[in-house]
């Protein structure tokens, strides 16, 4: 009484292996996606590392998108225009990274040069 029939008991036990074998299977393939895209994260964060920081003086540009410096008047893009507002014109000394590739810098800090 209330039991299953031995057929409608082995479909039951089937559809739970299916869905368990299912559940797992998503799981692994979550854990890849989540697996491969902290790798593409920690590869863009080697590139920002392998900029070393410098201590460069020179001239902010009047638009504040451009760096000239004193050392060899060599002109680099400022990436991040921001860090220089309200200095634009003036002759600073900037820590920044340099991408030498692009012929960019990322400024961290500046301060007025003496």
């Amino acid at each position: 009484m209330g039991s299953c029939p031995t057929g409608l008991a082995y479909l039951k036990e089937n559809n739970m292996k299916m869905l368990m074998t299912i559940c797992f299977a998503l799981a692994l393939l979550t854990a890849g996606v989540a697996s491969a895209q902290d790798t593409m994260h920690n590869d863009n964060m080697k590139g920002d590392a392998s900029m070393k920081a410098v201590h460069v003086t020179g001239k902010v540009s009047d638009d504040g998108k451009m760096f000239v410096s004193d050392k060899d008047s060599k002109s680099w893009t400022i990436n991040n225009p921001e860090a220089v507002k309200g200095h634009e014109g003036h002759h600073v000394t900037l820590t920044a990274q340099c991408n030498a590739d692009k012929n960019e810098v990322h400024v961290m800090s500046l301060k007025m040069a003496k």
